[in-house]
């Protein structure tokens, strides 16, 4: 399965074809919500275990924080299978540094 591939056509139109995000993704725009943030050693993607990844990417993101979170990452659990969500991670996560790799598999054991 290429988590590059499918990385491309499902999430590069919001996230880069880069992993770059979106300009000024730390601001709230106009409607209060985030713009999507990169996946690359910019962000914070790291920051997170690969559970609550899996559920951002599957169930959404205002799904996953809740307390009516609005978010425009919507839940792909109805377009890609649980393996198809996995791969893209896998991708996401190999573009990193290893120190990066490192401290996101650490956060991935205490979860």
């Amino acid at each position: 399965m290429d988590g590059a591939a499918l990385y491309q056509e499902n999430c590069a139109s919001c996230h880069g074809a880069e992993l770059q995000g979106q300009p000024d993704w730390h601001s709230p725009g106009p409607d209060g919500r985030l713009p999507a943030p990169p996946h690359d050693a910019t962000g914070h993607t790291w920051h997170h275990g690969d559970e609550i990844l899996f559920r951002i990417t599957r169930d959404g993101t205002a799904a996953v924080v809740g307390g009516g979170y609005a978010s425009d990452m919507p839940g792909f659990g109805d377009a890609l299978t649980d393996a198809e969500i996995r791969a893209i991670l896998d991708y996401i996560k190999s573009t990193w540094p290893e120190r990066e790799r490192a401290y996101q598999r650490e956060r991935t054991q205490q979860e």
